[in-house]
């Protein structure tokens, strides 16, 4: 099978150089221990342009002075992207108030299949505060590959575009300065994920 992800990038070496966590992966989602994970000085984040659903251009300078929510997923995903959208949506109305510090992002990780309208659509089902954001597939790759994401393609040799797609499931916390702040697992319940947040941003010192 010719695959369209030309990288297998291991979310691990990043961070157990600071002794944080480990990644695990299954078909669908990673499902590592802890679910929050303290970042040290992991070197995760970067520079990035991409795309949103209504055709706009935006970069990680787009969003500075935001705190980012930032979890990668697609829309064919059958169980982890909608659950960790749900509970995204679940803890932004929890924060009140403090949700507008936030700009929550959906990037794809399957750019070949996830059109900006298929992303638009699909979000709908979700907080409309979270933004979509897709490219080419050379942005996403360098996205993925600053933020350390696991992605795999499980495939069909017969369909090209018959396929599952394995990826890390971390939601994470940009700080309004750019910086990587922490992570935790998309799985993870609205309330105890907004506890995260509210305490994560309250303590940070960007």
């Amino acid at each position: 099978m010719k695959s369209r992800f030309r990288f297998l990038i291991i979310f691990a070496p990043a961070l157990l150089a600071v002794g944080v966590f480990t990644a695990a992966v299954a078909l669908r989602v990673v499902s590592p221990v802890p679910s929050v994970t303290t970042s040290g000085t992991a070197a995760i984040g970067g520079p990035f342009t991409l795309v949103t659903t209504s055709g706009e251009d935006v970069s990680d300078q787009t969003y500075r002075g935001k705190w980012l929510l930032i979890f990668f997923g697609y829309t064919f995903c059958p169980d982890a992207c909608p659950t960790a959208l749900n509970n995204i949506s679940v803890a932004l109305e929890k924060l009140g108030l403090d949700a507008a510090k936030l700009q929550p992002l959906f990037v794809t990780v399957d750019p070949h299949r996830d059109t900006r309208e298929l992303i638009g659509d699909y979000l709908q089902s979700f907080d409309s505060r979270i933004t979509g954001l897709t490219g080419t597939q050379d942005q996403i790759d360098r996205v993925l590959e600053e933020y350390r994401v696991y992605v795999a393609q499980q495939g069909s040799e017969a369909d090209d575009n018959d396929y599952l797609v394995s990826h890390s499931a971390y939601i994470y916390l940009m700080a309004p300065n750019g910086k990587f702040v922490n992570v935790m697992q998309g799985s993870e319940a609205g309330d105890d994920i907004a506890a995260w947040l509210h305490k994560e941003m309250s303590n940070s010192n960007p």
